[in-house]
């Protein structure tokens, strides 16, 4: 087959979620709800944490990033569904597939780090509640999160390169509805199991290692909590990292299901719900799941509700 050349004027087709119109019309409207509760409601978390000295504490510090990272997810991703299920232009420049892929990536990456970091924390603060204050201090804050960041750089760049540089053969459509690396593997005209190799210890060192550290330390805090003789101690010390341990169950289990596993010779309509979950449904429900039961964070809201109409 002849290679496509690989120069910023290609341009792939993107095929979307469907292809039946009644579906797209769920499809917009279901994403569109998505998109505007995922921004308002990470926005506000961002805000309130910002605005109430109160909450200037690690735990938040984590929670905002973890906020950005979720609105920078459904910026890359949920626009350009919009745009090529509504217009008959369904392409994407290779610059901008190649960004948004390398974006998506980074995200993926820090989001893992920053998941194992935020369990570190409640690590400390439960088992170590006396140090918590020492440890936990806003130097190391910010380097746990910049390291977060800087590995998901590097990560994306290790991923994306070798990817884009495949020679894909004949079609340029693309089995999905944004540019993920999935789906050019299973488009290229060459062995790609040093890809998939490369993407395989990508996710032992960074997902593997985030999802184990992070089990590490539920481990200690289950431990320590067993140990509280008081059930309503027990509850009490428990739901601190309750909507934590949820935001990691979802966000791991999508995540290892779609780049742990082999890769199969077609990109399957699961696949693509899977990757949904994780790019638009996860960042709409995070802020929700960390504010719903969280006293302080509604405690703050009713405050600053306050300020503002008196």
């Amino acid at each position: 087959m002849e290679h496509i050349n690989q120069t910023s004027s290609i341009r792939f087709i993107l095929l979307g979620l469907s292809d039946v119109p009644h579906l797209q019309v769920v499809c917009v409207f279901a994403l569109i709800v998505m998109y505007l509760v995922t921004l308002s409601g990470n926005i506000l978390l961002i805000f309130v944490v910002t605005m109430v000295p109160k909450l200037h504490t690690p735990m938040y510090f984590f929670l905002s990033n973890l906020s950005i990272i979720d609105i920078s997810f459904s910026c890359t991703i949920v626009p350009k569904i919009l745009i090529n299920t509504l217009s008959t232009d369904k392409s994407i420049s290779f610059l901008q597939c190649a960004i948004q892929m390398y974006i998506h990536m980074v995200l993926g990456a820090a989001e893992s780090l920053l998941l194992a970091v935020m369990a570190y924390d409640r690590f400390v603060a439960i088992c170590r509640p006396l140090h918590y204050k020492s440890i936990m201090n806003i130097r190391f804050c910010i380097y746990l999160v910049a390291i977060s960041w800087t590995v998901g750089f590097m990560n994306s760049f290790i991923l994306v390169l070798p990817t884009l540089n495949l020679p894909f053969c004949g079609s340029t459509h693309v089995n999905h509805f944004f540019c993920e690396i999935p789906p050019f593997l299973l488009m290229s005209c060459v062995d790609t199991r040093l890809n998939e190799m490369i993407i395989y210890i990508s996710a032992a060192i960074i997902v593997m290692s985030s999802f184990f550290l992070t089990v590490i330390s539920y481990v200690h805090i289950v431990t320590t909590i067993l140990k509280i003789h008081s059930i309503k101690g027990r509850y009490k010390v428990f739901s601190t990292c309750a909507s934590h341990l949820l935001v990691v169950t979802l966000y791991y289990e999508t995540i290892m299901i779609m780049y742990v596993r082999p890769h199969s010779t077609h990109y399957h309509t699961m696949d693509k719900i899977i990757s949904l979950l994780y790019t638009a449904v996860t960042p709409m429900l995070n802020p929700f799941i960390y504010s719903m039961r969280n006293k302080d964070f509604i405690g703050a809201i009713y405050k600053l509700h306050d300020q503002v109409c008196f």
